[in-house]
């Protein structure tokens, strides 16, 4: 796959989370739906916090105001539905300037210590990224099955 391809679907998988979460109400984001008791809003600061300031800002970029920012997203604090998105967006947005001038065949600039994240160093920044569209395409399907559970909406993509 090409740097392109990859950022292109990570690209697509942001938006699908964004859409799945569109339309619904502050109480329908922040109602419990799994057995493991997670919100759409916690969620969407999992994956503002843990995997795009995390993995892209920090690790990637080597950001100081993401690396001191650092913290477990699903802990965020209480907050609206509407917050969420524009939390996740904003981080996005900052992913996305982080992407726009790094070279993906270069190590990470910053690598946490063992008692955040415990594991050897990846070796480059495009092994990162894959790690960050994996856990967005996972959670986008998350997403849908709580979505659907609330409102009967589906993410059709063959009709």
């Amino acid at each position: 796959m090409s740097d392109a391809q990859l950022l292109s679907q990570l690209a697509s998988e942001r938006r699908h989370v964004l859409r799945t979460v569109d339309g619904l109400e502050n109480d329908q984001m922040r109602r419990t739906i799994v057995p493991s008791g997670w919100t759409m809003t916690q969620l969407l600061n999992h994956l503002a916090f843990d995997d795009e300031m995390f993995w892209i800002s920090a690790v990637l970029g080597g950001d100081d105001r993401a690396i001191a920012g650092l913290h477990n997203g699903w802990a965020s604090g209480p907050m609206t539905g509407a917050e969420a998105v524009n939390i996740y967006k904003r981080e996005i947005a900052r992913s996305d300037e982080v992407l726009a001038r790094i070279d993906l065949d270069a190590p990470p600039r910053w690598w946490p210590p063992a008692s955040v994240f415990d594991a050897p160093p990846m070796s480059n920044g495009r092994e990162v990224l894959f790690r960050v569209l994996a856990e967005t395409s996972v959670h986008a399907g998350h997403l849908d099955i709580v979505r659907e559970l609330i409102d009967g909406h589906q993410n059709l993509v063959v009709e």
